[in-house]
């Protein structure tokens, strides 16, 4: 929860009127595993949602994935912003609500268009639950506790990506339609658990957010995304296509523009004077491209190339999940020798080097231990050496009231890049339907190559963040 005023966390909340911070960890967490969660199960699920809906291209059910990442990129800054005004217990209480109403929707949706407006509701609840989550885990955490508290709040996406495509696979095997009615038990316990302990945070009196300059950038991810999807039917040189991209671009430009005039802006233009911020969070949309487009070509090949199960699927893709939160939990020694700019470098070098060994060694003929997982590990390291550095690299520069308003910049960053990795792999794969061919999945890949060559290059930008200097290790050793 961004406090503006310089108000730290423990002016909301004193000592002695905070609740058990285990306690109050263990409700955030549900809500925080559940909203993370949603990403990795629906897209091993996604080819069994296909067949549901015979006849349903690639292209649309892109937008299954695309709709829940551009709305939740839009309204995570000015959900935030609600929170602080309305009340943070209210605002994550509601986005649980919320969240579990569009869950059941999701499950009951006759088609992929109710499902797609259902999974909009389901964004719109994870925008409301994320960042004030963090706001109540700063109110309760006392100050010595507080950064321990945020990496563990870190952790607990990665751990949930850990865990999804396993649990995807088990769920999807019985029906797809359980990978969302998985959310009601969760969802409910941590509406009654909260009810019960999260603290009450007083309102504050801020300006309201910019809810249309959040339409605008809705509209102008979609209007580049609907462009790139739609590429192939349309024609690459059609008006359609090219107008969909001027749109978006336009769209894009009025709302940098309004983010500059608006007393609460979606974008906090101010946060990119810091050093990092930008190179951080221009590298974390770079990223998010590569790791959208390899874990979605990565189920797709094994369900439609292999004609594996869901659950086969989700155990071939855990190994690669597994790494990351186990990296992010011990990568900080290692940056503060080398600095965010190597480490992230190295990232990259690594993520790239998975996806080229399935460019040049994965083939249907190929087995599962000789041609995928060396893959998936490798991209498993290099995401861990790469997330977590960019994330911390973005916020360490900040003053300690920017910290949630900028971890939501680069939060909001890192969705748009999922919705542009998403839509450009379905774009250079061909949105017919007929992925199965091999060629299909090189272009993939090699696009997901050349994003994450993009990312490397951006790291450089970083320099030396984070990295501590020898004379201080120096002068605290004497």
């Amino acid at each position: 929860m961004s406090l503006p005023d310089g108000r730290t966390a423990d002016t909301l909340s004193p000592p002695q009127a905070r609740p058990r911070l285990g306690v109050v960890f263990t409700v955030i967490a549900a809500g925080v595993a559940m909203a993370n969660l949603d990403v990795f199960i629906v897209n091993v699920a996604l080819p069994d949602i296909g067949h549901q809906f015979s006849g349903t291209s690639l292209a649309s059910l892109s937008w299954v994935l695309n709709a829940y990442a551009v709305v939740f990129a839009a309204l995570l800054v000015p959900a935030g912003n609600f929170a602080d005004r309305v009340n943070p217990r209210i605002a994550y209480l509601s986005g649980i609500v919320l969240f579990t109403l569009s869950s059941v929707l999701c499950a009951l949706a006759p088609g992929i268009w109710f499902l797609v407006g259902a999974r909009v509701l389901q964004a719109v609840g994870a925008a409301m639950l994320i960042p004030s989550s963090l706001g109540l885990l700063l109110a309760t955490a006392p100050p010595e506790k507080r950064l321990a508290s945020v990496r563990g709040w870190t952790a607990i996406s990665g751990v949930a990506s850990a865990l999804g495509p396993v649990l995807g696979g088990l769920l999807t095997d019985l029906s797809w339609h359980w990978v969302f009615l998985v959310n009601v038990p969760i969802g409910v316990a941590a509406l009654l658990g909260g009810l019960r302990v999260l603290p009450r945070v007083p309102s504050r009196d801020l300006p309201r957010a910019d809810v249309l300059g959040a339409g605008v950038l809705t509209v102008a991810i979609a209007s580049v995304a609907l462009g790139l999807v739609k590429g192939d039917d349309w024609g690459w040189a059609s008006a359609r296509f090219i107008g969909a991209l001027v749109l978006g671009a336009l769209l894009l430009v009025w709302f940098v523009v309004r983010s500059a005039r608006h007393r609460s802006p979606v974008l906090p233009l101010p946060l990119f004077k810091f050093r990092a911020f930008s190179p951080a969070s221009f590298t974390n949309v770079l990223f998010a491209v590569a790791f959208a487009a390899m874990l979605l070509s990565t189920v797709l090949w094994c369900q439609d190339v292999w004609h594996w199960s869901a659950v086969k699927t989700g155990l071939a893709i855990f190994p690669g999940t597994l790494l990351p939160p186990a990296l992010a939990m011990s990568i900080g020694p290692v940056i503060h020798r080398f600095g965010s700019g190597v480490v992230a470098f190295a990232g990259c070098v690594v993520f790239g080097a998975g996806i080229a060994w399935w460019l040049t060694r994965l083939e249907p003929g190929t087995g599962y231990a000789a041609g995928m997982l060396p893959g998936m590990l490798l991209t498993g390291i290099g995401v861990g050496l790469t997330l977590p550095t960019l994330i911390s690299a973005g916020v360490s520069g900040l003053p300690p009231q920017s910290f949630s308003t900028g971890s939501g910049v680069i939060t909001m960053a890192r969705q748009a890049g999922t919705v542009l990795g998403i839509s450009l792999l379905v774009a250079t794969m061909g949105a017919s339907g007929a992925t199965a061919r091999q060629g299909a999945f090189d272009r993939g890949w090699e696009m997901t190559l050349g994003a994450t060559a993009a990312a490397a290059l951006a790291c450089f930008f970083l320099g030396s963040v984070g990295k501590t200097p020898r004379r201080t290790e120096a002068g605290e050793g004497a």
